[in-house]
């Protein structure tokens, strides 16, 4: 499979798109569990991870190599919400596993290229 420029960037939204989903399935019932929020607060959580199920199938690569790239840009987007959500900022150590992972991650887009 041949990644150009734009199929690379819809790739790495879409697993942004995933990882936001991802993270409020897990942060809405952390809220109820910890008093914060409502029971209600679980069918949004449900739905979320749904759709994080499903943004996950729309990715023609074999499920393998995705899981392995979509977990850079997961560890990318999970620090960002602790500096958004949470309020505490990254960091450098922080910075340097984000950028260790997102580079591990390019090879394992870029390495399916075909000769």
């Amino acid at each position: 499979m041949s990644l150009d420029l734009f199929s690379l960037g819809r790739m790495a939204g879409l697993f942004f798109v995933t990882a936001i989903a991802e993270l409020l399935g897990c942060y809405l019932p952390l809220l109820w569990l910890t008093g914060k929020g409502s029971a209600w607060l679980l069918l949004p959580a449900a739905l979320s991870l749904v759709a994080f199920v499903w943004l996950l199938t729309l990715h023609p690569a074999a499920s393998g190599r995705v899981y392995a790239s979509y977990g850079a840009v997961y560890i990318a987007t999970a620090l960002a919400w602790l500096w958004v959500v949470d309020g505490i900022k990254p960091l450098w150590s922080d910075y340097a596993g984000v950028a260790l992972a997102l580079l591990g991650a390019a090879c394992i887009a870029l390495g399916q290229r075909q000769a």
